[in-house]
């Protein structure tokens, strides 16, 4: 049990380090201007109107990679200096936005794999926390009740799971859309590519965190049950 929550502090630095590293990368290609002198809305009307999809909307939204795809109302969402700003940055996510879009429009397997666990995990998110905490100090006693709140807590796992080939790909369909239809220079492309990785990287993060937590809880039921 030691060990796990040991592990748990370690991903939790890591996390940590990932995201200022993934912060520090857009604050640099933030600064890397577009030779074609698109906005990222631009970018993302463009990747959308070459994939044929013209029922999805670009729009803006507050804050600060807030960046997002809703398969709900189909609209690319955009944060304000990404829908605006015309860098490498901008780009990198624009694109990677749309990547969603083209998912959604192809069925990608792993994007309805997600949009379907969404409704359970909404929900097991909100019981297992308490569960999860009623079940430790019950668990000599009543220990079903710690077994349903890790049972809950699994569904989150897989869903961070699931997340990442949904990223990943996004990001792939992205950077060769970006080199196939030259809307950046090699350097650009560079630059967008490193970005999409250090993002990419937070998924990798979230996913190995929920399975230390996961792994803490199953030691804490295996030991005291």
């Amino acid at each position: 049990m030691t060990g796990s929550f040991l592990l748990i502090i370690i991903i939790g630095i890591l996390g940590m380090l990932v995201q200022g590293r993934l912060k520090s990368k857009f604050k640099k290609y933030s600064k890397l201007h577009l030779h074609n002198g698109m906005s990222g809305r631009e970018i993302a009307e463009k990747m959308l109107a070459d994939n044929h999809i013209y029922d999805v909307n670009v729009i803006s939204t507050p804050g600060s990679l807030t960046d997002h795809y809703n398969p709900q109302n189909k609209t690319v969402n955009l944060s304000e200096s990404v829908y605006s700003e015309r860098n490498a940055a901008a780009a990198a996510v624009a694109a990677h936005e749309c990547g969603h879009a083209v998912q959604h429009a192809k069925s990608y397997a792993w994007l309805q794999l997600r949009s379907r666990l969404v409704p359970a995990v909404g929900i097991s998110s909100k019981l297992a926390s308490f569960l999860l905490i009623a079940g430790i100090f019950t668990v000599e006693v009543f220990p079903q009740l710690l077994l349903l709140g890790i049972l809950l807590f699994a569904a989150t796992v897989l869903f961070t799971l699931v997340t990442l080939p949904v990223e990943y790909d996004a990001s792939n369909r992205a950077l060769a859309w970006l080199e196939a239809n030259q809307m950046v220079t090699n350097n650009e492309h560079d630059a967008a590519k490193d970005a999409l990785k250090w993002a990419a990287r937070t998924y990798v993060v979230s996913a190995l965190s929920s399975i230390a937590t996961l792994l803490y809880y199953v030691n804490i039921y295996n030991s005291r049950s």
